[in-house]
């Protein structure tokens, strides 16, 4: 099977990259990717490689020519609210994910449909209250466009992933790979994470299991499997929360 992955430098995408790797039956890996991706180069696995692609609002012959047979997609790109404006933060989380979903729905696959997994985020929602921040407002708006879309088209079948508190802490595989947090980052991972390791696991979404869950949904192996406490519908649509993951995956 081959597969794509966006934002493999990144903290979910890292995880992600690590299970594909690990996964035999993955036949080939295509990263999209602004900049090189170490653990990819590190790696020397002759499935991976790595795409240099510099806009994400478009993709021509020359991009989706290199991602023949690709069957589905973790979609792994983004960034902070903090880091960026919220035009900018729009553009990466909202129109990003939309234009590569359209793109990918026009590529031949052997077992159709193409599977899209949009990485979103705990707090995400399509009913923002005057607090909301922007990240709930524009990752819930995302996933409702990407439902949409997964019910007009049946070339592609979208459903979204909410990972809550992502913690690496036990995944020693990925570390030396993660973007460093920043000191007020690492005080609050420190002062977080072990009361919510301890009581409150249903919000952690430890990322070796993340990674292999965000792999096994974009390799269809997660239907069947949906139905239950913290999944729900949404368009065309599954759209994952964290203690979904965590009742699909008995932790």
């Amino acid at each position: 099977m081959h597969l794509i992955l966006t934002g493999a430098t990144g903290l979910v995408g890292s995880s992600v990259l690590d299970a594909m790797l690990k996964t035999t039956s993955i036949s080939k890996i295509s990263i999209l990717s602004r900049r090189a991706v170490p653990m990819a180069e590190d790696a020397k696995d002759p499935r991976v490689r790595v795409i240099t692609h510099r806009d994400f609002e478009s993709y021509g012959p020359e991009v989706l020519d290199q991602l023949k047979g690709a069957e589905g997609c973790v979609w792994a790109l983004g960034i902070s609210q903090s880091q960026v404006n919220a035009d900018e933060y729009v553009k990466i989380t909202k129109d990003y994910a939309l234009a590569a979903a359209n793109a990918f729905s026009t590529l031949e696959t052997t077992q159709p449909p193409f599977r899209f997994i949009y990485v979103s985020g705990e707090g995400a929602t399509q009913d923002p209250g005057r607090f909301s921040p922007i990240f709930a407002r524009v990752k819930g708006e995302t996933e409702k466009l990407l439902g949409e879309l997964s019910e007009q088209n049946p070339r592609i079948r979208v459903d979204s992933m909410r990972p809550g508190f992502v913690d690496f802490a036990a995944h020693d595989s990925i570390k030396s790979y993660i973007p460093q947090p920043g000191i007020s980052q690492r005080i609050l991972l420190s002062i977080a994470g072990p009361p919510v390791r301890a009581f409150y696991k249903q919000a952690q979404s430890p990322t070796e299991h993340l990674g292999g869950f965000l792999t096994e949904m974009a390799m269809g192996r997660m239907e069947g499997k949906y139905e239950g406490m913290g999944v729900f519908k949404l368009g065309g649509s599954w759209i994952v929360e964290n203690k979904g993951m965590r009742r699909i995956l008995r932790l």
